[in-house]
């Protein structure tokens, strides 16, 4: 099997390429793909995924414990600033307070009489003070079962949603214990997570912008709230945005979104090459520039200063300039000084830039080891057309067999 694969491979490479007459035989040097250094001035870009939140979201609960005597909103329900929500059975703390407010007015009457006394001489210092200090304390006492009362009532603290009721009526619930939850219906925020290589330059940061796939057409600017000093267990900061509508669409809490962050760059020094085009190697960054007047490429160390979304990266160096060309595909078997062969540059015949006007068709020692066949004196076949330079990435490596 391996045999006829390789014979219908030489096939098929003989088919589909056709070579120059009087082609010299060439050293084969590795083959690398460039690209165009470019300058990184201005605005860039950076993307990361959000999530719609709301502006508020809470959990509603009574500073009472008791009995739920009647929940008045359903789930979903859009409530006002002040509505009533729901009510504690408040017979209890009815009864405690008129017991109270009983002994407030007897207490009361009584330390007037004594105060008014001691104003006329009428009683000693020491009777006044204990009637002022039993005044005080019944006060206190009053106030605060009067409180107790009014806490058995709910009220919305603001306009919005009750997203949902965590109990019903007739249960029993202590104080502090969620009873709703509500969610505000003013402009929602939007929440990202930022990498620290780009939370320690957010002092670039200078317009942010959202889309979201429900709404194609739009694009939302954004406020910045807040951006978190500490980082959370991913090591990830958490920037806060206010979602500005213009009485377009309103995106729901729990959406997903993309958003956009425009940087400004105040480095005139900073460059765009492929993310594939920068190298860590011993510690340092470098990247492989290549000279076209000798196809030999040289190393430059280099600064990275910021990874883009689009596959690019920025970097700084005073050895490059806009316009030089960097090795970005083939950086890891190449070496400083060495004589490379680039692929052609992209065009119509050659989208990408990844075919060769011609390839070598001349087969490796392991292909004619494999197919079974005797290698010729000439190193070609009969028939064959003198070779053009091998393409190391389609025919097998003549040592480990591999593309």
């Amino acid at each position: 099997m391996k045999r006829i694969y390789w014979i219908l491979t030489s096939i098929s490479l003989y088919s589909l390429l056709s070579c120059s007459n009087g082609a010299k035989d060439t050293r084969e040097y590795q083959t690398v793909k460039t690209d165009t250094v470019v300058s990184a001035g201005g605005q860039t870009s950076l993307q990361y995924p959000g999530k719609v939140k709301a502006a508020q979201d809470i959990s509603l609960a009574f500073r009472v414990s008791g009995t739920i005597q009647k929940i008045y909103v359903k789930d979903g329900a859009r409530v006002q600033a002040g509505q009533l929500l729901a009510e504690l059975d408040p017979t209890d703390y009815q009864v405690q307070l008129d017991a109270t407010e009983a002994e407030y007015k007897q207490i009361k009457a009584e330390a007037e009489r004594v105060i008014a006394l001691y104003k006329d001489n009428g009683t000693t210092p020491s009777a006044n003070d204990k009637a002022v200090y039993g005044l005080k304390q019944i006060t206190a006492k009053y106030r605060h079962h009067k409180d107790q009362l009014g806490y058995t009532r709910l009220y919305a603290p603001f306009s919005g949603y009750i997203q949902k009721r965590l109990f019903e009526a007739h249960e029993t619930v202590g104080a502090g214990m969620p009873v709703l939850s509500m969610i505000s219906n003013s402009a929602p925020e939007v929440e990202i997570n930022l990498p620290a290589a780009e939370y320690i330059r957010r002092e670039q940061f200078d317009r942010y912008r959202c889309t979201f796939d429900i709404y194609p057409e739009q694009t939302y600017e954004l406020k910045l709230i807040s951006v978190t000093p500490k980082a959370n267990a991913n090591q990830l900061y958490t920037m806060r945005l206010q979602l500005i509508t213009d009485n377009r669409p309103v995106p729901s809490p729990g959406m997903n979104t993309m958003v956009t962050i425009l940087c400004n760059n105040d480095s005139s020094r900073n460059l765009s090459v492929p993310g594939s085009a920068v190298l860590q190697k011993d510690g340092k960054t470098c990247v492989f520039v290549y000279n076209p007047s000798d196809s030999k490429v040289h190393s430059r160390e280099v600064t990275l200063v910021r990874l883009l979304s689009n596959g690019r990266s920025i970097i700084a160096s005073d050895g490059l300039q806009p316009g030089d060309q960097v090795v970005s595909a083939g950086i890891h078997h190449i070496k400083d000084g060495e004589t490379v062969n680039p692929l052609p540059a992209a065009s119509d015949k050659n989208i990408g830039g990844l075919l060769l006007d011609c390839l070598h068709l001349k087969l490796s020692n392991y292909g004619y080891k494999q197919m079974g066949i005797q290698k010729p004196q000439s190193g070609l076949l009969p028939g064959d057309r003198p070779a053009c330079r091998r393409h190391p990435l389609l025919l097998p490596d003549e040592q480990t067999g591999r593309p």
